[in-house]
């Protein structure tokens, strides 16, 4: 572990942050400042060993002795921020992933650290972790115009899981995790007890299983290029490039990468750590990282991929940078996956688009009475655009059945939590109110609930204001009097189709805001 030699003297402008990963074999933490202009500078990256995913993986808990292990590393890292002077929380975000959070003990092992540590973890989701690597990548991007030609699948394959995402020019189509890491299968094959010669191909039939999968989601259609990241592809970098640099983006020729694939399952775990001088964690899955790399670019025909130096850690950096990580860019990569979600269940998508208009406008205009952060934008304009994908299955019910598909739908961008939002916003845009009793609703702490109830009644107004899907009503201003919230549209002609659907669909906003809502024709 490296030792700290000299702090710099930061100026009143700037911000010192770290950000620690727990993830399957490794703890990472870097510590970075934040400068005035949103810049961030990387002033100490550490790392320490760790074996979560070896009980995580195979007997689905963590035990006692990786705890232990785990809160030595987090102390000795606490240490070093204390030099630093980082001992806000506001200064440090921890996250695990796929080790800690299938673990059927995590909430002891989290309670665990933090009162050892005083070190709050957060556990991402799938969904989170591929928004916080998009955002590692982003400026990698914009430096290399190519990957925003055409379609790029932007791979990590980690101890637990492989991240895929397609972007096609540019913007984010696809994003999926599968459980297909370097560290999963290793246990796995140790289970087989198969002789050690035969390892390798058993790899490549459970590889080209999960790859085949992959390649059938994405319906791919003519060339697309890869970008892989992880310090396993960067290894190979550094051995198979002689005048790379950590930073830079770099292209790697297949056969190569396939070469030192078999040499590095060739050799034993303790042969690597001799002659590579890698930790035991890192020396068990080196081999099955690359050779899941190479397999899934042979799948798509590629003589070359690219190799990035994202991480987990510059994501969740510049999310602390930007301080509020749905930035318009951010909320477009959004917008434009729930987009593909409704053109799935082939959804009435001029309504859709209408509808969501309307309610970015009233989201607007009501700010002082919703007091919501920006972020519920995003979640009200996603839920505006799948609020009717669940006529699909059914013209009955169909705000429940929206709900459904939301739930079980891969959005880019969007955890859980969010999701769960979308999906009971879309809900509740016709029929009932929200209840205790309906499914869901019991789940959300009140702060939720209520958010669900402000963007739920912003979307029954606008989607009664387009009740005929013809898109009538455009010319269109809202503004808040004295308990009144007045429309005001245009010369539309007449509007008694929309008078009627608001006097059937007012009352949850009425409730919810406590104002009545007025529909008048600009004279």
């Amino acid at each position: 572990m490296s030792q700290l030699q000299h702090v710099p003297k930061t100026s009143t402008t700037s911000r010192l942050v770290a950000v620690i990963d727990i993830g399957s074999t490794s703890i990472r933490m870097a510590i970075a400042e934040i400068q005035s202009n949103g810049q961030v500078q990387t002033l100490e990256s550490l790392q320490q060993a760790v074996s979560l995913g070896k009980d995580s993986f195979t007997r689905g808990y963590i035990d006692a002795e990786a705890t232990d292990e785990c809160v030595a590393v987090l102390r000795s890292f606490q240490e070093i921020l204390q030099q630093y002077r980082i001992n806000d929380e506001n200064q440090i975000r921890a996250v695990a992933t796929s080790a800690v959070r299938e673990a059927s003990n995590r909430d002891a092992f989290l309670d665990r650290i933090y009162v050892a540590t005083g070190i709050n973890v957060d556990v991402i989701d799938e969904a989170e972790t591929n928004r916080i690597t998009y955002l590692a990548v982003r400026g990698l991007l914009n430096r290399e115009p190519s990957l925003n030609q055409g379609e790029t699948l932007i791979v990590e394959v980690g101890g637990g899981n492989t991240e895929a995402l397609l972007l096609k020019q540019g913007q984010v189509t696809y994003s999926h995790t599968y459980h297909l890491g370097s560290l999963r299968l290793r246990e796995m094959l140790e289970d087989y007890r198969a002789p050690v010669v035969e390892l390798p191909e058993i790899m490549k039939i459970h590889i080209d299983r999960a790859v085949d999968q992959i390649r059938r989601r994405l319906s791919l259609k003519g060339a697309i290029k890869m970008l892989a990241l992880g310090g396993d592809i960067r290894f190979a970098c550094s051995r198979l490039l002689s005048d790379w640099g950590p930073k830079a983006l770099a292209r790697l020729s297949l056969p190569d990468l396939d070469r030192l694939s078999r040499e590095i399952l060739s050799r034993s775990v303790d042969d690597l750590v001799r002659r590579y001088h890698l930790s035991y964690p890192d020396a068990e899955t080196l081999g099955p990282a690359l050779l899941i790399y190479v397999r899934l670019a042979r799948a798509f025909r590629l003589r070359q991929i690219f190799v990035g130096s994202g991480t987990l850690r510059d994501g969740l950096m510049w999310e602390m940078a930007i301080r509020e990580a749905w930035t318009e860019e951010f909320h477009e990569q959004i917008v434009h996956s729930a987009l593909q979600i409704g053109r799935k269940y082939s959804f009435d998508e001029p309504h859709a688009l209408h509808v969501a208009e309307l309610c970015r406008k009233m989201f607007a205009a009501l700010r002082r009475e919703h007091r919501l952060a920006p972020r519920f934008e995003t979640i009200l304009i996603v839920a505006a655009l799948l609020h009717d994908i669940g006529l699909f299955i059914s013209n009955r019910s169909h705000h429940k059945h929206s709900m459904y598909l939301i739930l079980n739908s891969d959005m880019f961008g969007l955890g859980a939590r969010d999701l769960e939002l979308v999906g009971m916003v879309a809900r509740y845009h016709r029929r009932a109110l929200p209840r205790s009793t309906h499914e869901g609703s019991a789940n959300l702490d009140r702060h939720s609930r209520v958010a669900v109830s402000k963007m739920a009644s912003i979307l029954r107004l606008a989607d009664a204001l387009d009740s005929g899907h013809v898109q009538r009503i455009r010319n269109v201003e809202f503004t808040v009097e004295p308990g009144q919230f007045v429309i005001t549209v245009g010369d539309e002609g007449n509007l008694m189709l929309e008078r009627y659907a608001l006097q059937q669909k007012a009352s949850m906003f009425e409730q919810v805001y406590g104002m009545s809502v007025i529909l008048r024709q600009a004279t």
